[in-house]
């Protein structure tokens, strides 16, 4: 049988705020490619701090982060496979910025060189598997909280990602939408990390959970 691969490897990773003590302190974390793992923690202990760096949006003082078998330490390192980490950010505010729904869902698509007919089309394929059908022409700003949450998750599998990075993605669902974003999980059966605090969402979803706490990981 064949060994998962791993997909994220991140090795004694050190990451501080100037004047706070330090929120990522000799971490060390791998996620394989048969495995979704969720992350838990107080406020403030640095979990989404964690993601962003996986992310490459912010660089560690130490340690070492391999994302997809490749060494990433410098920008132009990450650039290329983030279209490859479907990267959900806990306010859905900061992913989306276009006019309508089908703009924000095509957008990646374009930028990845696809003509406006196919990005049209995978936008609206996103949108029937998310059982939002009729969104494509709503506007964003109008979106209830739960609703941009969707279409944010969206977002990201209209690039077809190897894998989900979800920062708090039941925040502001109700309990149908939570209902059906876990329904859309499983279908999707894609690995990756998920921090929440909804323990019962991760129970339901994940395969072994971590709690972050003075810098480090634990499984419990």
């Amino acid at each position: 049988m064949t060994p998962p691969e791993i997909l994220i490897k991140v090795t004694d990773l050190v990451f501080g705020y100037p004047g706070r003590p330090l929120v990522i302190d000799g971490l060390d974390f791998e996620l394989g490619s048969d495995e979704l793992v969720g992350l838990t923690g107080h406020n403030g202990c640095g979990k989404t701090t964690l993601l962003e760096i996986i992310m490459g949006l912010r660089k560690p003082q130490a340690g070492t982060v391999e994302i997809l078998g490749k060494k990433c330490t410098e920008e132009k390192h990450f650039r290329p496979l983030r279209p490859k980490m479907g990267f959900v950010f806990q306010d859905a505010n900061d992913q989306l910025f276009c006019p309508t729904v089908a703009d924000d869902l095509a957008f990646g698509p374009l930028n990845l060189g696809a003509s406006r007919q196919e990005a049209d089309q995978v936008a609206q394929k996103v949108l029937d598997n998310l059982g939002l059908p009729d969104f494509g022409p709503r506007v964003t700003y109008d979106l209830s909280g739960g609703e941009k949450k969707l279409v944010a998750l969206g977002t990201a599998l209209a690039l077809s990602p190897r894998l989900l990075i979800l920062d708090e993605p039941t925040n502001f669902l109700d309990r149908e939408a939570v209902a059906r974003l876990e329904e859309i999980l499983r279908q999707l059966q894609l690995p990756g990390v998920i921090v929440s605090h909804d323990v019962g969402f991760l129970d339901k979803m994940v395969k072994r959970r971590y709690w972050l706490e003075k810098g480090r990981l634990t499984a419990v």
